[in-house]
């Protein structure tokens, strides 16, 4: 087996440009990002997994220089000045869909886009140099589970290189459930499917096991309240399909008034 130097996380990224504006309801968020780089070890290039980029093929960010892309509105004007000036590496976007498509997984580059909140938020926080290359991969429009996970895997060729690999979403995305006014209003449905999400990355269950039940995750307790669309679960199934092992929880705590977790690999 090929040793493991890459490190793979699934987060949640909070709502819009919250956290970087300081938002309150934000804080345990914003103190376990910060915290975070202490857990890892500085990689040499990153590669998020975006809950806000959905392609019909499997579609890598290919700029030099990425610019900003601002897919949020109705915030104050700072929301849109905000800037993460980090490189690109269209060198390792082309590796990835080599990757890909030796996994007959169909694979493009855009070399236009750039990045969306599911990756400057978290690295704003994170690497606020930007001085470490940085690209997303996108979802499949499709948000089949099985696909995911059988992209993730593809990722495995990653494994034993220094990069960090982000799942960027959210382990639970109801708009209309958040808290906006910041109470951790009791919600026994929220409660069940954060624990429901521990078990299932917790070293008690198999990789099958695992897969099979992400799979179906519909399943799980009140996980169409959680995600009435599953695209902020979906970079999880990328990451545990890239990791093939347990992770460890290392947030579990309210965002909006939701509880909330992010998992280590």
């Amino acid at each position: 087996m090929t040793a493991q130097k890459g490190q793979i996380v699934y987060l949640s990224h909070g709502g819009g440009p919250l956290p970087l504006l300081g938002e309150a309801n934000h804080k345990a968020m914003i103190n376990f990002m910060l915290q975070l780089p202490s857990l890892l070890k500085k990689p040499d290039a990153i590669l998020v997994i975006s809950a806000h980029w959905e392609e019909k093929l499997a579609t890598l960010l290919g700029a030099q220089n990425p610019p900003m892309f601002y897919d949020y509105y109705g915030f104050p004007n700072e929301a849109y000045e905000i800037t993460y000036p980090a490189p690109g590496s269209p060198e390792l976007a082309n590796k990835i869909a080599s990757l890909l498509t030796q996994k007959n997984i169909p694979a493009r580059i855009d070399s236009q886009r750039g990045f969306d909140h599911g990756l400057f938020v978290p690295l704003k926080l994170m690497f606020p140099k930007a001085d470490i290359p940085a690209m997303q991969l996108s979802l499949l429009h499709n948000l089949d589970s099985s696909a995911h996970i059988a992209l993730g895997k593809a990722l495995r060729g990653l494994i034993a290189e220094n990069i960090l690999v982000i799942g960027s979403g959210f382990s639970f995305h109801n708009m209309e459930a958040f808290s906006w006014q910041g109470i951790n209003i009791p919600d026994p449905a929220n409660e069940a499917f954060q624990n429901w999400l521990i078990e299932v990355c917790s070293d008690t269950v198999s990789q099958s096991e695992r897969e099979h039940r992400l799979v179906e995750w519909q399943k799980a307790p009140s996980a169409r309240y959680c995600h009435p669309r599953e695209e902020h679960l979906l970079p999880l199934h990328v990451c545990v399909g890239m990791a093939e092992k347990p992770a460890s929880t290392i947030f579990n705590d309210y965002i909006l008034g939701k509880r909330s977790v992010a998992f280590l690999w």
